[in-house]
């Protein structure tokens, strides 16, 4: 059972990639919470993953920057692992 702080990581990025793949449906996002530590795993179907990763990679990074302020003011750290279906 996820956290509250879980819970709102994972809604976050359900929000956040749902507005940037053409298929919303076909996200998964599987959270691991560990002590302070979130992973958090990212799949998609393989025509999203490069609008989820973008071009040289920049899309991928702003998540992680949101990802990382969202767990830092939940008191957590998280890393996004992105993961093609």
């Amino acid at each position: 059972m996820l956290s509250s702080a879980g819970t709102e990581i994972r809604e976050f990025v359900s929000r956040l990639v749902g507005t940037i793949v053409e298929t919303p449906a076909g996200i998964g996002i599987n959270i691991i919470e560990s002590g302070n530590m979130v992973v958090v795993e990212l799949s998609a179907a393989k025509t999203d993953i490069g609008k989820i990763i973008g071009r040289e990679g920049r899309m991928a990074q702003s998540l992680r920057v949101l990802l990382t302020a969202l767990a830092t003011k939940l008191g957590k750290k998280a890393v996004l692992q992105i993961i093609e279906k």
